[in-house]
């Protein structure tokens, strides 16, 4: 049950299922991370909407399960089992890719640590990138013929913070998801331009296994995983270009009149980690 002050910050938006099943059915969406959280919740709307749902994360046993719930519940759901870290596997995806209405790319990987404690762990940046940059680049492009041929939709499952200052802490992260919203925001207007809508969803914290391993978060708001799976929803039904929490803006713009002094106060955080 959300707090107050989750219902306050993350208002439920307003969702038409009917529409949406008109909208969704006999369509194919593609779902990247659909083993577990936003990803299996959306999955999960999409089957109940009359979609036929093609499941894609690591894991193949879970699809399954996913995939026979979906089944279960009425919907047509297959599992497409492919590890975002291994190049050949997503190359190999890729190619047996089939045509598909919309394409939502929400697989990532999140991870918290310090600069001087990732000398000798360069898959930090290598794997995070990979995760969340590179292999939704390539299943997009991919995908892209028969999103133009059907004049389809991507859409990204974006974070609050790729649109703030960099946070000490989350390089290989904030990099990772800052790169993949940039290069679909370049791409948007020639997508944009032959009929293919993009849209991008930056969600604030996410209650979700890939937060777990911040303790610290066990304290500070959070939405539900099946809650940004609405939001979601809701840009498949209005094909809208981004949503964001009616508080960005302003923490936004305080960051922007704030200029140079970020830096500092940054530098405190990170000095504060280390003591």
């Amino acid at each position: 049950m959300p707090s107050f002050i989750e219902r306050l910050l993350f208002p439920a938006p307003r969702l038409d299922l009917a529409a949406l099943g008109r909208r969704l059915e006999g369509r194919t969406v593609l779902v990247t991370g659909a083993s577990f959280g936003i990803g299996e919740q959306v999955a999960r709307i999409a089957g109940r909407a009359g979609a036929r749902v093609l499941l894609v994360a690591r894991t193949a046993s879970r699809l399954e399960e996913v995939a026979a719930d979906i089944a279960a519940d009425g919907g047509i759901a297959q599992g497409l089992p492919c590890d975002f870290s291994d190049g050949a596997a997503v190359e190999r995806l890729a190619a047996a890719l089939p045509a598909v209405d919309i394409f939502v790319s929400n697989a990532g990987k999140s991870i918290r640590r310090p600069i001087l404690a990732s000398l000798g762990r360069p898959q930090d940046v290598t794997r995070t990138g990979a995760i969340n940059y590179l292999a939704p680049c390539r299943l997009a492009l991919a995908a892209m013929p028969g999103l133009v041929a059907r004049k389809g939709q991507i859409i990204n499952v974006s974070a609050a913070n790729v649109l703030l200052p960099p946070a000490p802490g989350w390089a290989a992260y904030q990099a990772s998801k800052t790169a993949f919203d940039q290069w679909l925001r370049s791409a948007a207007p020639e997508l944009r331009a032959v009929g293919v809508a993009v849209s991008s969803i930056y969600l604030p914290l996410v209650r979700t296994r890939m937060i777990a391993p911040t303790r610290s978060y066990d304290r500070v708001p959070a939405m539900s995983p099946e809650h940004a799976a609405h939001h979601v929803a809701a840009a498949i039904l209005t094909r809208s270009r981004r949503w964001r929490p009616w508080w960005l803006p302003p923490v936004q713009l305080a960051a922007a009149l704030a200029g140079s002094a970020w830096e500092p106060l940054a530098e405190h955080r990170a000095q504060s980690a280390v003591r």
